[in-house]
């Protein structure tokens, strides 16, 4: 292991022995590491026509079990063979239609880490692109005509995917203002306005509402899938990665690297992404880190609220859901779900807390 480290380059070597150093957040990485594995195993485990723990089974005869309950030949005898979990173990238990908890958790964990990764991918992409524009391009204006036809074509984009009518007239309205334009060559509108401007404006008003609520009142309208859950969350969580990477970039673009790379003539997006991204990420990755827990939180609770990713899947959210209805009678179908969600979220939590601690060369001393 040692050797191993040694061979990883200077700044990641250098990265790992400040990390180690903080035990808190080598548990937290360590927790994570362990949810990972048991993610990865809980699809596999539960997936497929004939799934080795299968999360949807139901055995009325076998409800509300406590967890550790082993099946004798002398007990529930009416369950049959197909009907009875690996190792003849109810591990965790089983919920109100003797469905095995083990089973839903483990497909849940799988839930949860697909819900976060791709709602933070979605965020993260979304704001390091918004962000680097308004840094980058910030002091420029833009004329009043054409930030309206990208409204239209983003709204036109948006709303094709759920009433693909109304989207493609939206869209050919587009189309037919832009062809306009570009015939009369005039503006309808003699009003420009600065980049920077108009995005702090849009991530002002996108943190004046509660993400939560907001979360809640988008997926309330929309038909209920695990896909709108990760899409939306990421819609809606973008503001704080584009304000870190707005806030790099202005402090980036007057730097020498970068003014002699605009001198020798090369392009914007290779000076954005090649020179300029790299030594802005660094907030972004412990962001992103962060936002994965948000994310998941946000996504239990939403299941809690009966908005979360429809049957038949699984998720620690839903778990707890019906849980709340035996709540004295078979607690565990709170107790587990519950504890899952917080040691998975206070070690995301504390891993991003240690990784901000390491990449911070004011605190390494």
């Amino acid at each position: 292991m040692q050797s191993k480290m040694e061979n990883m380059s200077p700044p990641l070597y250098e990265l790992w022995e400040i990390l180690k150093k903080n035990r808190l957040a080598i548990a937290g990485l360590t927790t994570l590491l362990i949810f990972f594995l048991v993610a990865i195993l809980g699809l596999f485990l539960t997936s497929g026509k004939n799934p080795i723990y299968d999360p949807a089974k139901v055995r009325l005869e076998a409800k509300l079990l406590p967890p550790m309950t082993v099946i004798h030949e002398n007990t529930l005898n009416t369950l049959n063979e197909k009907d009875i979990p690996p190792f003849r173990i109810f591990l965790f238990g089983t919920d109100h239609l003797g469905r095995d908890v083990f089973s839903r958790m483990l497909q849940g964990a799988w839930v949860s880490l697909t819900v976060g990764f791709v709602a933070v991918g979605i965020s993260v992409f979304i704001g390091i692109i918004i962000g680097g524009i308004a840094g980058y391009y910030g002091n420029k204006s833009i004329s009043l005509d054409y930030l309206l036809l990208f409204i239209i074509l983003i709204c036109g984009l948006i709303i094709i995917y759920y009433k693909k009518w109304l989207g493609t007239f939206i869209l050919l309205f587009f189309i037919v203002a832009t062809s306009i334009k570009k015939l009369f060559k005039k503006n309808f509108f003699n009003f420009s306005i600065l980049i920077d401007s108009i995005i702090m404006g849009i991530i002002d008003i996108m943190l004046c509402f509660p993400s939560f609520f907001l979360i809640l009142t988008v997926v309330a309208l929309l038909p209920p899938s695990i896909y709108n859950i990760m899409v939306v969350i990421g819609l809606t969580s973008w503001m704080g990665t584009a304000r870190f990477i707005r806030a790099e970039f202005l402090s980036l673009r007057e730097r020498e690297f970068v003014l002699a790379a605009k001198a020798m003539g090369v392009s914007d997006l290779i000076i954005i992404f090649k020179h300029m991204l790299p030594n802005a990420i660094t907030p972004v990755l412990v962001s992103a880190t962060i936002g994965i827990a948000r994310a998941i939180l946000t996504e239990a609770g939403l299941s809690f609220l009966g908005f979360g990713v429809p049957p038949p899947h699984a998720t620690w959210g839903n778990i707890l859901s019906e849980g709340k209805y035996y709540l004295f009678d078979a607690p565990w179908l709170t107790l587990i779900p519950g504890t899952a969600i917080l040691i998975v979220v206070l070690a995301f939590n504390l891993f991003g807390e240690g990784l901000r601690d390491a990449l911070n060369p004011k605190s390494r001393d």
